[in-house]
């Protein structure tokens, strides 16, 4: 607001066509915050940026930093842009598309015409079948509560003394950052923080231990308090219903919990030198699964994970066969690896397994 009122500020905008453009980031602010609480930050953010550029006379375009992943803001581009707050998609979005997105929708000229008609399609609908005016405020107010309370566990989770140790040994976030896979390398400082982290090696590395935690942490945590204050399930499945930002969130989580394999992910906690650590940790991870599941098939009314998208449940099925022995070979060659033995082929193999997983994964990094 501060800089549409300078005149100089204003006098640029204007030769742009009076548009004002704002990149929104959704891979960080997940790493900062949790899955729930980064996805509401950043539609009240949309929502405000919409209301201060109005007030100003300006139009809004928002482009959406989105990873592959769900969580950097991946998932389904047509759901996605629906779930976008009501006026913010006028006519015009701009969205990144990254990493092994670019091979999967637009591989080839059929695949990649299909993908933009349907984001076409979604910014037509946005723009013109959206219902003008309409405001969620009591549904805004409720996922104004979960948020504050998913966000309390996941800081406490990732505060916890010993995490960082945890996640370093349980997945391969070491041998990840060997990889050439990147422009830039896996934490912005020579630190072992969290913090310094990018958010990608963050996400792959617990994509490739099959806890897939950034996409779901903290939900189950946020619903069961929030019940406990007096909340109302009945509430949450009307949000659900009606309420195309709470959906897709939703739909999306469901997606991650689906691909989260909690014995695979026993596995790599085994690497975990402590067992005190080990047992105190996974117990959490674990719980909080059992938790964010229970919710969710109890708000979508559905009795299986994926019940809403049996293409994707057969796919998953396929799939999963051939990759759950690449897990197992991995800890083993970690292990190895991790005990002394430096053979160029073990860590030249322990990369084919990361690749390996990451192509059956899909949106995993």
């Amino acid at each position: 607001a501060d800089a549409l009122d300078l005149p100089l500020y204003r006098s640029w905008v204007t030769a742009r066509g009076g548009e004002q453009e704002v990149m929104l980031g959704y891979s960080d602010s997940n790493k900062d915050g949790g899955y729930f609480t980064s996805n509401w930050s950043l539609y009240k953010a949309a929502a405000t940026l919409l209301q201060v550029c109005r007030g100003h006379g300006v139009r809004l375009r928002l482009f959406h930093g989105r990873g592959g992943t769900i969580g950097r803001g991946g998932g389904p581009s047509y759901e996605a842009v629906l779930a976008q707050p009501p006026g913010s998609v006028d006519g015009a979005l701009r969205l990144t598309e990254q990493g092994e997105v670019i091979a999967s929708k637009y591989a080839d000229p059929e695949s990649g015409r299909r993908n933009l008609e349907t984001l076409a399609a979604a910014t037509l609908e946005a723009s013109l079948a959206r219902p003008h005016g309409r405001r969620h405020e009591r549904h805004e107010a409720i996922a104004e509560e979960l948020s504050a309370r998913a966000f309390k566990a996941y800081r406490a989770l990732v505060k916890t003394p010993g995490f960082v140790e945890y996640f370093r040994a349980s997945t391969p976030i070491a041998e990840i950052s060997d990889l050439n896979i990147g422009s830039r390398p896996a934490s912005r400082r020579s630190s072992e923080s969290i913090e310094d982290l990018r958010a990608i090696p963050w996400v792959f590395s617990w994509s490739q231990c099959r806890l897939m935690l950034p996409g779901w942490y903290g939900f189950g945590t946020a619903v069961t308090s929030w019940l406990d204050d007096k909340g109302k399930i009945e509430d949450l499945r009307e949000m659900y219903r009606d309420w195309p930002f709470f959906r897709s969130v939703l739909s999306n989580m469901d997606m991650v919990l689906a691909k989260t394999d909690l014995a695979i992910a026993s596995r790599y906690a085994e690497l975990v030198s402590s067992e005190k650590l080990r047992r105190e940790i996974f117990a959490r991870l674990s719980e909080e699964w059992q938790s964010a599941r229970k919710w969710l098939t109890a708000i979508t009314g559905n009795a299986e994970l994926l019940a809403d998208n049996p293409t994707l449940a057969r796919s998953i099925r396929n799939r999963f066969p051939y990759l759950d022995p690449l897990n197992h070979v991995q800890v083993e060659l970690l292990r190895r690896y991790r005990a002394g033995d430096r053979d160029e082929r073990l860590l030249r193999v322990i990369h084919l397994t990361i690749n390996g997983l990451a192509a059956g994964l899909r949106n995993s990094g």
